[in-house]
This record gives structure tokens, C-alpha cells and sequence, in this order.
């Protein structure tokens, strides 16, 4: 079967996706996003990425792939490797073999990134799917059609050093997957995303972790002039609107989900779940607008301003799992 390229929003949702297709389940990006349960939300400042706390709209990586392994029962075979000649010899084997392979990368050194766009993440996931010599073509969910990267930069992104380093990291599927189950598959999935929202016993995360972002933020202090509290300002909304698909694009991945779920499972209830999560999506892009304008100075640098839009979000999202996790029960009678 030949291989179809599609464009997606977030990479690991996006190479799944592509990836079950291709072995004939026709899957869409929020359905895998939505089924693997990977919306959520951290707040970590024990973990620091340039000096700055690492603030999450999603499950850890490798979390899709593993959760779709584990509830459609695919039969993942994960591979890592010490050496780099051994990863890039597995890759050509499995290539030869005809299956098509999903890798963990870093994003910086893959040449067919925009230099503007590149940053050190080692979990940006991909697909290759064939070889010609000593180039490989690649579907890579984040470009809008397949590309072919050299031997070299693949395996310097495959290998690359530091936090999440890959180490040759590879996955492929070893054998076709069945026919899922939606609504029970649903249901579970859904049950997921409300615990890791309100009941997750670490209280930097869910909607907790975005009241704890709140309190740090109105600690800030309100100078015009003070860089520092700028640089953590300009940090969050990088991590929510750049750095992978973002908070608001998260939130609108997964009411697509809902609203997929709903039409292939014919409950209804979902439809309207899913019009408020865009609401708060909407939100969650107005808190980034603000905080880039007072940045810029185009409107006074109020930090307790942000940190109350981020109270009321939290709340929200407070009230929307609680409803979802009881339609999700109303469902199970």
C-alpha cells in the first residue's frame, strides 16, 4: 500500500494518525488525540528549560503512542539503540522490509525545519516511510508536503544530546490493528481526561496546576522595566502558543475529538461539551493576546491582570470536566 502524507496540527497525534491509516484504520488526528487522553495541563518549576519552569497543555510525549498501543491493541514494537550506526542500520532494514517507521527526533537539527522555527525539543515525532540512497523520505506531520532529509541530518536529530534525548528511538506496528470499539473506547478515554484534570494527586497538575501558574504570575512584579518578570510572561505564552500545538490549539484539538466522538457514537451530549470547550480554547488565546500586549507595551503591564484571567480559565475548566466526566457517567447507563 502506497503511503499517503497528511498534514496535522500537533506531530505525535499526527504520525499516529498517519500511521494507522496506512495499516487501514481510518483514524483522525483528534480521535487519536482525544482516545489516547492526552489533553491535561502542568505546571512544573522543578524543571527548568532555560532558566524558566516547564508549563504543559498535554500528556508527557511518547503518551499517545503508548495509550493508542495499549487500547487498540497494536502490537507497538519500541527500539532504542547505543550506537548510531546500529540505529541507522535497524532504520534501513526496516525500510527494505516495507514498514513504514516513526521516530523520535530532536527538531533543531532536521534541515527542512525553518531556521525561525527551530528549537532544542528531542520528542518531535515523524514518519519515514522510504529511502532513496543516502536520503530518506520522511512525512513529518508539522509539513504540508513529504520531504526527504540526508542520512546524516537524520541520524544527528535521531541521536541527539540533552533532555528527552531520543537515542535512536524508533516504533512501527507489527500488526494490523482491529476494529475499535468507539463507545467503550470513548468512555474510558474520557473517564482518563477528567482524573488527570481534577483528581491527579499532584496539585501542579490539572486545573490545580493552572491556579498554581496564577499565583506565580501575580508574584510578578508590575515595573515596566522589569525584564525578568517580562521574560517569565513572554515564556508562558511561548510554551502555551508555539512550542508544540499550544494550549488553545490542545483544546480545540480535543473538542474536535468530542464532537467526532459524538457523530460515530450517535451521543449527543458531547456536541455541546464541545462548543464550550472551543469557549475556553477562545479564552485560554485572549490570556496569550494580553499578556503579548503588555509585553509590548500596548497596554499597562499588569501582571495580577493575567493571573486573574488565568483564575477564571482555571474554573472554567473546573466546571467542563466536571460536566464531562457526568455525561460520561450518564453514558455508561
Amino acid at each position: 500500500m502506497r503511503f499517503q502524507h497528511q498534514h496535522a496540527s500537533h506531530c505525535e497525534s499526527g504520525v499516529m494518525s498517519s500511521l494507522l491509516r496506512h495499516h487501514g484504520l481510518a483514524l483522525s488526528e483528534p480521535m487519536a488525540f482525544g482516545l489516547a487522553s492526552a489533553l491535561a495541563f502542568a505546571y512544573l518549576p522543578f524543571i527548568r528549560l532555560n532558566g524558566l519552569p516547564l508549563i504543559a497543555y498535554r500528556m508527557p510525549p511518547g503518551a499517545i503512542v503508548r495509550a493508542l498501543d495499549r487500547g487498540l491493541d497494536l502490537g507497538v514494537r519500541f527500539e532504542t539503540f547505543r550506537s548510531p550506526d546500529a540505529g541507522m542500520a535497524r532504520l534501513d532494514a526496516l525500510l527494505d522490509e516495507g514498514k513504514v517507521v516513526g521516530l523520535q527526533t530532536s527538531i533543531y537539527w532536521l534541515p527542512y525545519i525553518p531556521p525561525d522555527l527551530r528549537f532544542h525539543f528531542n520528542a518531535h515525532n515523524l514518519l519515514v516511510y522510504g529511502r532513496e540512497g543516502d536520503e530518506y523520505l520522511v512525512s513529518d506531520p508539522v509539513a504540508e508536503t513529504p520531504v526527504r532529509c540526508a542520512r546524516q541530518d537524520l541520524q544527528k536529530a535521531r541521536f541527539a544530546k540533552g533532555v528527552l534525548a531520543p537515542k535512536g528511538r524508533l516504533y512501527y506496528l507489527t500488526r494490523p490493528p482491529p476494529a475499535g470499539d468507539w463507545r467503550a473506547l470513548g468512555r474510558r478515554a474520557l473517564a482518563r481526561t477528567a482524573h488527570i484534570m481534577l483528581h491527579t494527586p499532584l496539585p501542579l497538575v490539572g486545573v490545580r496546576g493552572i491556579r498554581w501558574l496564577a499565583r506565580a504570575v501575580e508574584r510578578l512584579g508590575c515595573a515596566e522595566d522589569d525584564g525578568a518578570a517580562k521574560l517569565y510572561i513572554g515564556h508562558i505564552v511561548r510554551m502555551q502558543e508555539e512550542i508544540g500545538t499550544g494550549g488553545a490549539g490542545f483544546r480545540f484539538i480535543y473538542a474536535a475529538f468530542l464532537q467526532e466522538l459524538a457523530a460515530t457514537t450517535g451521543y449527543g451530549p458531547l456536541e455541546a461539551l464541545a462548543a464550550r470547550l472551543v469557549e475556553i480554547g477562545d479564552e485560554w488565546q485572549q490570556f496569550a493576546f494580553a499578556a503579548a500586549k503588555m509585553i509590548k507595551r500596548r497596554i499597562a503591564f499588569e501582571p495580577p491582570a493575567l493571573a486573574a484571567r488565568l483564575r477564571d480559565i482555571a474554573s472554567r475548566e473546573q466546571r467542563f470536566f466536571a460536566d464531562l466526566n457526568q455525561a460520561r457517567l450518564a453514558w455508561a447507563l
